[in-house]
């Protein structure tokens, strides 16, 4: 099922909003995914608990599984946490409003986007939306910094505290 987003080759796969998904089913939510993700986000809390032991809150703070895999972990927090992602069809179209994910040329930064089908107004909602991720983000730990980029898209940058105090 690696056109929803729910399986690939080596299991559980988060929706980082550029998968494939026909219209129809773009805002799917079943019950089957929705355990999944809980699933997969409750691994990633026991991940930091096991891995963060010399922070207060092991919880508060990106694993270093989290930071090899930025992609990944952002993608899984903001599906855990309710944010819906974007999609696109098979012509490369977007299908849904949502969050779109994207690794980006420095490998210690991803991109958060709010993208949307043409008319769908994603671009006026972008700001509440994406301001709506950066305190999902946050609130795990992650730095999250707003910024606009070609004709004023708004966009975020996001990534792992440089330091871990001890």
């Amino acid at each position: 099922m690696t056109g929803s987003g729910t399986h690939a080759a080596g299991g559980f796969e988060p929706a980082t909003g550029a998968e494939m998904r026909p219209v129809s089913v773009a805002g799917e939510g079943t019950a089957e995914r929705a355990a999944a993700v809980r699933e997969a986000f409750d691994a990633l809390l026991r991940i930091r608990a096991v891995v963060n032991t010399a922070v207060p809150d092991p919880s508060a703070v990106p694993a270093e599984w989290e930071r090899v895999r930025m992609v990944r972990a952002i993608s899984l927090s903001l599906e855990a946490a309710g944010v819906p992602p974007s999609a696109v069809d098979e012509r490369g179209e977007r299908t849904a409003t949502g969050y779109c994910v994207t690794a980006t040329e420095h490998p210690a930064v991803v991109r958060v986007e709010w993208p949307g089908p043409r008319g769908s107004g994603a671009r006026h909602e972008a700001e509440t939306a994406l301001r709506g991720c950066a305190r999902v983000l946050g609130g795990l730990g992650w730095v999250v910094l707003e910024y606009r980029g070609r004709a004023g898209r708004r966009y975020l940058e996001v990534e792992a505290p440089s330091t871990v105090r001890r």
